[in-house]
């Protein structure tokens, strides 16, 4: 079959006609059946080609998760429009850049963010009429519902779209300068539907919680197997580990996606556990390295249920198997089927078992490229070949075992230092929540490893301790800390992962 006839098009449409009772989205009070969900999305569709917007237009949205937000991708599929979702941290300058960028035809956002647009406003390209909000009445915006009621529930000559058209524009992390646009096609998120539905165990009954950011790429793991397959899905409006339990537990949440600080926080809570979670039968940890002890700590929790999957928004990921995940236990799983994976060296020579360098893969999920910008696009996919920037090694079996980013990397006295083996040892201290190790320009040995921590509730211990016990616990010269410091938290990009060259610099700033 040509991939031409993949499109996520028509899956609400088919679901509407043949689940048309089946319960669709939860979000706070709303319960919508699969008709209802069509009937919304088809007037927002409507909507959209009344002001203008067609095939391959670019609808760009500022909004937290909200059903607006939600109904928005499936009113862009249907009528062939791009969503571009953009973090609501985005504010001046970094706004415009990726507004301008994109080639934005209409911008979706709320009251409270109006403030921020309207800095922008009259020096984007985009018809004083096509700026809406979801809430209340804002001057120099259309009213999102106001627009939607008016609409027809009938879509009309509505232009198919194939396979290699886009669907999505995704920014790459960042809230200032312009983050690389990531396109990506129906196709590829026709292969996310089922591959990944495939290999999450994913059913039409699975019910899949998602309370993380919707705008970020790692929530189409299952946002679109949920569609693909007719599920509930369920969003929550922001994260709370309380609420969390409490959704799973009354809703019988079968597959939900947490990042690995949401994790964090929900193993401080006594009914994080398979007694009182009983129906989840998948937790996806996705996004950022997640910590063997907290690994281990879930694992013991919640037998039988944790995946991990390492990936890049370009396209290409590995998945750990909640069957897999005692036998590989500090493992990030081997690639999906359709995918393949390598470890080269500086100049693309494969390594063998067991040796570290770049990780490349190759996969039919790969992007369509860097929204204009083609040398990107061919420094990042060379014969067909994602470069990713990370580091790893591949055991006997094919499995993947990450070291770290390229450009993390920490050369010490001219001996490669990878953060990471030294974070494993610092989680293990009873008072530590959360770390990340990075490097520092150092006079003796070039760079030398600093820690950042993050402590548990109600523990008090000093940054001095820490250093000391810390290199006590590391047999590696070159691996021992040059310092400690400790923070209330690591900051982190909306996908949920540490900013390193945040802490970094304002360490640097500080101390050197």
């Amino acid at each position: 079959m040509s991939l031409q006839l993949l499109t996520i098009q028509n899956w609400l449409h088919h679901h509407a006609k043949y689940r048309s009772d089946y319960l669709a989205i939860i979000f706070e009070d709303k319960r919508l059946t699969y008709r209802q969900l069509h009937e919304e999305v088809t007037r927002l569709a409507n909507a959209f080609t009344e002001s203008g917007i067609g095939k391959g237009d670019k609808v760009a949205t500022l909004l937290h998760n909200s059903l607006e937000l939600y109904e928005t991708y499936w009113a862009c599929a249907a009528i062939g429009a791009v969503a571009v979702p953009l973090s609501p941290l985005l504010r001046g300058q970094g706004l415009f850049n990726l507004l301008d960028n994109a080639d934005t035809k209409l911008v979706i956002t709320c009251h409270k963010l109006t403030e921020h647009v309207d800095q922008i406003k009259k020096t984007l390209k985009i018809s004083s009429s096509n700026f809406w909000v979801i809430d209340q009445a804002s001057e120099g915006y259309q009213s999102y519902h106001s627009k939607k009621a008016n609409a027809s529930l009938q879509l009309e000559n509505i232009v198919p779209v194939n396979g290699d058209d886009p669907y999505n524009l995704i920014y790459s992390s960042g809230t200032t300068g312009l983050p690389k646009g990531i396109l990506i096609s129906h196709a590829v998120r026709s292969l996310y539907g089922s591959l990944f539905a495939n290999a999450f165990r994913m059913t039409p009954e699975s019910v899949v919680m998602h309370s993380g950011a919707i705008i970020f790429n790692g929530s189409f793991l299952t946002l679109m197997p949920a569609m693909y397959l007719g599920c509930t899905y369920i969003l929550q409006n922001h994260f709370d580990p309380q609420e969390i339990v409490d959704v799973i537990h009354k809703e019988k949440v079968t597959h939900t996606i947490l990042v690995p600080s949401q994790i964090i926080n929900c193993l401080q809570l006594k009914d994080f556990n398979t007694q009182h979670l009983s129906s989840l039968e998948y937790v996806l940890s996705v996004g950022a390295p997640l910590l063997q002890e907290h690994k281990d700590e879930l694992n013991k929790k919640l037998p039988g249920v944790f995946y991990e999957l390492y990936g890049l928004t370009e396209g290409f990921m590995t998945v750990l198997d909640k069957n897999d995940v005692r036998r590989k236990a500090t493992s990030v799983g081997r690639p999906p089927q359709f995918m393949e994976i390598k470890i080269v060296d500086d100049k693309g020579k494969e390594f063998e078992t067991g040796q570290i360098g770049e990780i490349i893969g190759k996969s039919p999920l790969l992007m369509t490229g860097y929204y204009k910008n083609e040398q990107q696009t061919k420094d990042a996919i060379k014969d067909g070949w994602l470069y990713t920037g990370d580091l790893g090694y591949v055991d006997k079996d094919g499995f993947l075992y990450l070291t770290g980013r390229k450009k993390d990397l920490i050369i010490s006295g001219g001996v490669n230092v990878y953060p990471s083996d030294i974070e494993e040892i610092i989680i293990h201290h009873t008072c530590v929540k959360d770390v990340a190790v990075f490097g520092v320009p150092h006079q003796d040995w070039g760079e030398a490893p600093v820690a950042a921590i993050v402590l548990k509730e109600n523990k008090d211990v000093s940054a001095e301790v820490l250093k000391a016990w810390i290199n006590r616990h590391i047999e590696a010269r070159y691996q021992k800390v040059f310092d400690v410091i400790i923070l209330n938290e690591l900051p982190r990009n909306v996908a949920g992962k540490i900013l390193k060259k945040d802490i970094k610099e304002t360490y640097i700033k500080e101390h050197v």
